[in-house]
C-alpha cells in the first residue's frame, strides 16, 4: 500500500472508532446492499443534468428507479434524457467512492466482504472500460468514456486507483494485471489524450489523477506528464494563482476544488521526490481564501458557487494542511468546520493530528487586494459588511458583474450575491450568471463583456475607508488562458466606463 506506511496505518487503525467504521459503512450502504451494477456502455452522462428544470435543485436519486427522477420540492417525476444518463453518472460516482472507502474498510477490519466488493467493482469496470465509446458535449470540457466529461473521468479514476492501492497486495497477479491494464492504464492514457491546454480546475484534477495512477503503478512517465509538462500541476500553480494568491477563476469554491485535486496527489507523494510542496504557491493556495470569511461565517458566493458550497466544510483540506504545517490558521479553519459537527470523520482519521489545539473559528477581516480585486470591509459592533468585487476576469466560472456589491446589515445579507444553481439547470445561464442578477451596472439588460477593473485610489483611516474603482470597456476585452463561451454583448458596453467609489463608515456604506 502506497498511501500509508506501516507505522502510519497502525496509528490510523488504533484510532478508528466503531462509530467511524459504521459511518463509512452507512456512507456506502447503497453499494454494499445491492448487486454490483456497472454501465455496459457509455450511457452515463453528466451529474449537473440531475437537477429539476423548474426549481434548479438536485433531483432525488434512487438506486431502484433508474427511469424515474423525483423533484424534492414538488414531487414531480421526470423521465428520459438528460435525467437517465445523469442517473448512471451518479451510480458511477457511488461505485468509485465505494472502491476507495470500502478498500479502507478492508484494511481497517480485515472483513472480506469489503475486499470482495472492491475487487469485483474494479474487475467489472475493467471488463467494459476499453470498449466505452468517448462521448461528451459538456460545455468547456473534453469527452469522457465511462462518463461524459474528462473531469468526471478523472474523479472516478482517482477513487478507482486509491481503492486498488488498498487491495493490491491481496489480489492475484492475474487480477492485478487485468485491472491495471484494462482500467487504470486505459484511464490514465485517456486522460492524457484529453487534458485540455488551459488553466482550469478540471486540469488540476486530471493531472492529479494521472499522477496518482503513476505513483500507484510506479510509472514515472505518468508522473512526469502530470507534474512537469505545460499545463501540468506546477504550470497550473505557477500561472493559475493571480495577484495576492487567488485562483484565477475567482470563486472560493473552485479555488478549493483545484486545491483539493492537488492534495489528492500530494497525500500520496508527500514523502517522495515527486512532492509539490516545494512550489511556493502550494502554501499560498492553502491560506489565501481564509481571509475572505463573511460575518455570516461563510465564504462569499462570488462567481459559480452552488448553494451550500459557500459553507466552510473543507475538512479534507485543513486536516491535511494542519498536520503538514502546524499553522494556527489551519486550526482555526478546522474550528470553523467543527463548530456544529463531530470531528469523527475519514479526513481526521487518515490525515489529522490526534489532538487539535483550541483555536477560535475564522473571523471576518478588513482586506483590500488590489490585484486579485476584492475589498471586504466590516464593522464588528453593528455586524455590517461590504464586499466590493473588482476582480480580474476568470473565464467560464466567472459572472458578468464587475464592480458588483454585496452588503450585510446586522449580520444579514441585504444585497446578496446569489451564486448559482446546478449547471445543467436552465436557471444557471438563464438567470444566475447574468449581470442583471447582481448589484452592478447593466446596459440594455445584457451581460457585461469581460474586463479587468482598476483601483484608482484606496485610503484607510481610523474613521473611514474609501475605495475608488473603475472598469473601462473601451479597452480590449479581457482574456484568460482558459476556454470560454461568449455569453455577453460587447457592443452594448463598448466605450462605456463605470466608476464605483465606496465610502465605508461602518454604519454606513455610501
Amino acid at each position: 500500500m502506497l498511501q500509508f506506511n506501516q507505522q502510519q496505518f497502525s496509528s490510523i487503525k488504533s484510532r478508528a472508532s466503531k462509530e467511524m467504521i459504521q459511518a463509512i459503512i452507512d456512507e456506502n450502504k447503497t453499494v454494499l446492499s445491492s448487486d454490483i451494477l456497472v454501465p455496459p456502455d457509455n450511457r452515463a452522462t453528466w451529474n449537473h443534468y440531475y437537477f429539476c428544470p423548474d426549481h434548479g435543485v438536485r433531483l432525488t436519486w434512487d438506486r431502484d428507479k433508474p427511469l424515474q427522477h423525483c423533484c424534492p420540492v414538488d414531487g414531480k417525476v421526470f423521465t428520459g434524457e438528460p435525467f437517465d444518463g445523469a442517473w448512471w453518472r451518479w451510480l458511477n460516482g457511488l461505485n468509485a467512492k465505494a472502491c476507495n472507502q470500502l478498500g479502507l474498510l478492508w484494511k481497517l477490519t480485515g472483513e472480506e466482504v469489503y475486499f470482495n466488493k472492491v475487487e469485483n467493482i474494479l474487475l467489472e469496470y475493467a471488463k467494459y472500460y476499453p470498449d466505452y465509446e468517448p462521448h461528451g458535449g459538456i460545455p468547456y470540457n473534453g469527452p469522457g468514456k465511462a462518463n461524459a466529461q474528462t473531469l468526471c473521468e478523472a474523479n472516478c479514476h482517482l477513487d478507482f486507483a486509491l481503492g486498488y492501492d488498498f487491495i493490491k497486495d491481496d489480489l492475484t497477479s492475474q487480477a492485478r494485471e487485468y485491472i491495471e491494464t484494462r482500467l487504470l492504464r486505459e484511464g490514465a492514457d485517456f486522460l492524457m489524450a484529453h487534458r485540455t491546454k488551459q488553466l482550469h480546475n478540471h486540469e488540476m484534477k486530471i493531472n492529479s489523477t494521472i499522477g496518482v495512477i503513476g505513483l500507484v503503478l510506479e510509472d514515472e512517465a505518468y508522473i512526469e506528464f502530470a507534474l512537469n509538462t505545460q499545463y501540468g500541476s506546477h504550470y497550473q500553480l505557477d500561472h493559475g494563482l493571480k495577484g495576492e494568491g487567488f485562483w484565477f477563476e475567482g470563486s472560493v469554491h473552485y479555488h478549493y476544488y483545484a486545491l483539493q485535486a492537488l492534495l489528492a496527489y500530494e497525500k500520496l507523494a508527500r514523502n517522495t521526490t515527486y512532492s509539490v510542496r516545494s512550489n511556493p504557491n502550494y502554501y499560498t493556495m492553502l491560506t489565501f481564501p481564509l481571509q475572505l470569511v463573511l460575518l455570516t461565517g461563510d465564504f462569499p458566493r462570488m462567481n459559480d458557487c452552488v448553494a451550500g458550497q459557500e459553507k466552510i466544510t473543507e475538512s479534507h483540506i485543513f486536516e491535511f494542511a494542519y498536520s503538514e504545517f502546524k499553522e494556527p490558521i489551519f486550526a482555526s479553519a478546522l474550528a470553523s468546520v467543527y463548530q456544529n459537527i463531530s470531528r469523527d470523520n475519514i479526513d481526521a482519521l487518515l490525515y489529522g493530528v490526534e489532538n487539535l489545539p483550541v483555536m477560535p473559528p475564522l473571523k471576518a477581516q478588513n482586506v483590500h487586494f488590489p490585484i486579485v480585486g476584492i475589498t471586504m470591509l466590516h464593522d464588528q459592533s453593528s455586524q455590517n459588511q461590504m464586499v466590493l468585487k473588482h476582480s480580474l476576469y476568470g473565464g467560464e466560472h466567472d459572472h458578468y458583474d464587475r464592480l458588483g456589491l454585496t452588503l450585510i446589515k446586522n449580520g444579514k445579507e441585504i444585497l446578496p450575491d446569489l451564486g448559482t444553481s446546478g449547471y445543467g439547470a436552465e436557471l444557471h445561464y438563464g438567470y444566475y450568471k447574468n449581470s442583471s442578477t447582481h448589484n452592478t451596472l447593466v446596459v440594455n439588460q445584457s451581460n457585461q463583456s469581460p474586463a479587468n477593473p482598476t483601483v484608482l485610489h484606496y485610503h484607510q483611516s481610523q474613521d473611514f475607508t474609501f475605495v475608488d474603482t473603475l472598469v473601462d470597456w473601451s479597452l480590449p476585452i479581457a482574456t484568460v488562458d482558459s476556454h470560454t463561451l461568449v455569453h455577453w454583448n460587447e457592443a452594448d458596453y463598448k466605450d462605456i466606463q463605470f466608476r464605483r467609489s465606496m465610502l465605508w463608515l461602518g454604519d454606513l456604506a455610501y
